[in-house]
């Protein structure tokens, strides 16, 4: 049996280092900085902060800060912060070589955040999202590699 790192109530958690898709590194490697695991943003810091992890390459990352949001939500909104962290992670599948797990997730991103369409909340680009994610569909039924898939615009422009 080995020893996990603990978070202070007990938890345990993997504190192995990891690339900017998230995928661990062998242990001693230097990995990309973490989101915290306690990570406490307001809607606007959270939609800020997605969009700056999703600038800079960082998609695995962003669904992290997605999920936050989406386990302290009000009931109404968690389907769209489930959405928004499944758009994410659909993206960083993609970027790791796994189209089929890419398809899967930006479907099912897509139609979660699709039931926010007729009132876009928080200025979200709920229609942009939604061809965004059409359009990598698109691409990944070709059977072509993306190398360089768009970045998703969380707002409106």
């Amino acid at each position: 049996m080995t020893d996990r790192d603990r978070t202070p109530d007990g938890r345990p958690q993997n504190a192995r280092p990891r690339d900017a898709l998230g995928r661990p590194l062998p242990p001693g490697e230097e990995g990309v900085e973490r989101v915290p695991e306690d990570i406490d943003l307001d809607v606007e810091e959270t939609i800020a902060e997605g969009q700056r992890l999703l600038d800079h390459g960082f998609p695995f990352h962003a669904h992290e800060v997605f999920e936050a949001m989406w386990k302290k939500a009000p009931p109404e909104e968690r389907p769209l912060w489930q959405g928004l962290a499944q758009l994410a992670v659909g993206l960083t599948h993609l970027l790791r070589g796994n189209p089929t797990g890419a398809a899967s997730l930006l479907k099912q991103g897509q139609a979660r955040v699709r039931h926010y369409e007729d009132e876009p909340p928080y200025r979200l680009d709920i229609d942009g999202l939604a061809s965004w994610a059409d359009h990598l569909l698109t691409e990944i039924a070709r059977n072509e590699p993306i190398s360089d898939p768009p970045t998703p615009r969380l707002r409106m422009p």
